[in-house]
């Protein structure tokens, strides 16, 4: 394969790990993602702000008029759809900025305030699926052939007649709507508590060496070919955890209650058949999946056993889940070397689409290291209206980053291309397809990286990898999805989510 240039000019000297984690500040800004392309300052954020506060209730004058005309209609959907895009920059700026440091109390106030303008959005806006759902078929269909540009809604449209029962009259859907905001407390609260305040201690690592532990880091230490290390990983982080598994229950507790209240609101069934009714998923799909790896376990038992064979283990346990079967063999890639193999890897997708990585990698798509109160993990984040995607990473230089990195740039650039070409109304794919296009860039790599490594220990690692994924992708979500499910029923059924009873269910 005919080597891909890359046109970006970066030190190959990159932040390494010590003892502490460095701060934002000491990151160098080629590593950092440019929230600028959101809004150039907090001063164009506070100015948006304000004008949007001001627009909201002027969407109120449709109220009882969206039978009217069909130009009506298709005034009221237009600034419907301008307000949405408008705040939702709003709250991705406040976000990606709170991200960057979980501590900083400036940006956690930014995200307070979005949340509180949307759910005064949402309390505005109350009528208007309801009203639409009034208007009877015959003249709803008469407002489509009269009006080319409401066409665009037509699929809408259609899925809001296919949701009607679930759709309440105005004044509910007002009264949900300001229930809106005390929703976002489970969340808002773990958000804080795992990102900002949650703190973990140092261990020992294979040198020797006092390394403080770090989610980011956590990874690495689970792949260690010391067993000491990785046990001691482990401890640290899940018994920082266990110290707090009573407010971890009752922050859980109060997520699940919540979607049951929103569920029991709209007249569904239970909140499974409530999650999955926006995509139009049938419940019964959820559930087979449940099923069927229920009765295909016998693959993952027998990966256990080679697992546990090839380690040399009397046992596995859970600190022995991920480090490789090759666990001497170290594959370190620093980011540099993980860009250039990632346009490599993905060039089958064509040249547009290197184009847009190679300005993903040149132009702060990428906020690349770990700092201190960085989130966690990693994601890619778009909105319509911004040009492009944001990612976040905590790189940590191994090969398993360079996965996450072609991962997140999958997820990048279905966003990019979607918002690109679609209108608003239809600009966010659902969460059934959401992980195609990142899989497909992993599916790359791994050929890539397979067809151009000739050291068989490394093939090995990379089947290795392989399997990890599979077993990741496949069995551990699904594992997920059924304690999901279960936590739900528990509640569903009346009864209690303590931390006690969260145990016995695992």
């Amino acid at each position: 394969m005919k080597p891909i240039l890359f046109d970006m000019h970066l030190s190959v000297e990159e932040p390494k790990q010590s003892r502490k984690l460095p701060s934002r500040d000491e990151i160098p800004d080629r590593f950092k993602w440019k929230t600028e392309a959101i809004f150039p300052t907090l001063k164009d954020w506070e100015t948006e702000f304000r004008a949007v506060e001001a627009l909201l209730e002027d969407i109120r004058r449709f109220q009882g008029k969206l039978k009217k005309s069909a130009e009506t209609l298709l005034a009221c959907l237009t600034m419907r759809d301008d307000l949405e895009v408008r705040l939702n920059r709003l709250h991705f700026y406040a976000s990606r900025k709170a991200d960057e440091d979980t501590r900083n109390t400036t940006f956690q106030a930014l995200k307070e305030r979005i949340t509180a303008l949307f759910v005064q959005y949402q309390k505005e806006t109350a009528f208007i699926q309801p009203e639409i759902l009034s208007i009877p078929s015959e003249q709803l269909k008469r407002f489509l052939e009269e009006q080319k540009e409401l066409r665009i809604y037509r699929h809408y449209l259609d899925d809001l007649l296919r949701t009607k029962a679930h759709i309440l009259p105005p004044e509910e859907e007002r009264i949900l709507a300001l229930a809106g905001e005390l929703a976002q407390t489970p969340y808002q609260v773990f958000s804080m508590f795992n990102e900002a305040d949650l703190r973990f201690p140092s261990i020992r690592d294979e040198s020797g060496r006092e390394v403080e532990v770090t989610k980011g880091r956590f990874s690495t230490f689970m792949r260690s070919a010391s067993r000491r290390v990785r046990e001691d990983a482990y401890h640290a982080m899940y018994e920082t955890y266990r110290q707090w598994v009573n407010t971890l229950a009752a922050s859980l507790s109060g997520a699940v209650k919540r979607d049951i209240f929103f569920a029991r609101a709209r007249h569904y069934r239970n909140a499974l058949e409530a999650a999955l009714d926006a995509d139009n998923i049938p419940t019964q799909v959820y559930n087979n999946v449940i099923e069927t790896i229920h009765e295909n376990r016998a693959p993952l038992y027998h990966y256990f056993s080679l697992r546990k064979e090839r380690l040399g283990l009397t046992a596995v346990r859970p600190w022995d889940l991920y480090v490789p079967l090759l666990p001497e063999l170290k594959w370190e890639v620093p980011y540099e070397e993980a860009v250039q193999t990632v346009l490599e890897a993905l060039a089958p997708l064509g040249e547009e689409y290197l184009g847009d990585l190679r300005r993903a990698f040149r132009d702060g798509w990428i906020d690349v290291y770990e700092n201190q109160g960085k989130r966690s993990g990693a994601y890619s984040a778009s909105t319509y209206g911004v040009e492009h995607p944001f990612l976040l990473l905590n790189y940590d230089g191994q090969i398993t980053d360079l996965f996450t990195l072609a991962h997140e740039l999958g997820h990048a650039m279905h966003s990019f291309y979607t918002n690109k070409h679609q209108p608003y109304i239809y600009s966010d794919y659902t969460i059934f397809v959401a992980e195609v296009a990142s899989t497909l860039n992993e599916a790359l790599l791994m050929d890539y990286l397979l067809k151009h490594t000739t050291d068989p220990e490394r093939k090995l690692y990379l089947l290795n990898h392989y399997i990890d994924q599979i077993r990741g992708t496949v069995y551990i979500q699904t594992i997920f999805a059924e304690f999901e499910k279960r936590i739900h029923e528990q509640v569903e059924g009346g009864g209690a989510l303590t931390a006690e009873q969260l145990n016995q269910m695992t």
